[in-house]
């Protein structure tokens, strides 16, 4: 089993800045691709942005692209999801996730763990 603990979430006004973190434990080795979600009130959980195991290659949904950025250290077992220029869509219920796929998986079905979620409110 893998363990993922987000934290980094909060209220910030439109245009500013978070950092979200995701903590993994357990069995990280079995961990490949590590992602983010988010999920709105009354709307489906989407896909946000996706890591390979080494960081080298990445993916956005279209909605985040040159406003997020995710990046990984392997050494502590963490993911980041920077977020600037946020906009009040941005609110949502942000989740870390762990797959054992290969690749950059975007779907929710292809990710294996998943964190507590951490909430992300942009005020206009």
């Amino acid at each position: 089993q893998v363990q993922l603990v987000e934290s980094g979430g909060g209220l910030v006004q439109a245009g500013g800045s978070l950092r979200l973190s995701c903590a993994a434990s357990g069995r990280t080795f079995s961990v490949n691709a590590m992602g983010w979600f988010r999920q709105a009130p009354g709307k489906e959980r989407e896909f946000v942005a996706a890591s390979s195991r080494s960081g080298s290659r990445t993916y956005y949904v279209d909605s985040v692209k040159g406003r997020f950025t995710i990046s990984r250290d392997n050494a502590k077992n963490t993911v980041y999801l920077q977020m600037n220029s946020l906009k009040p869509e941005d609110t949502a219920v942000y989740y870390c996730a762990a797959s054992q796929a290969t690749g950059i998986p975007t779907h929710s079905n292809q990710y294996n763990y998943w964190g507590q979620g951490t909430q992300v409110t942009v005020a206009s």
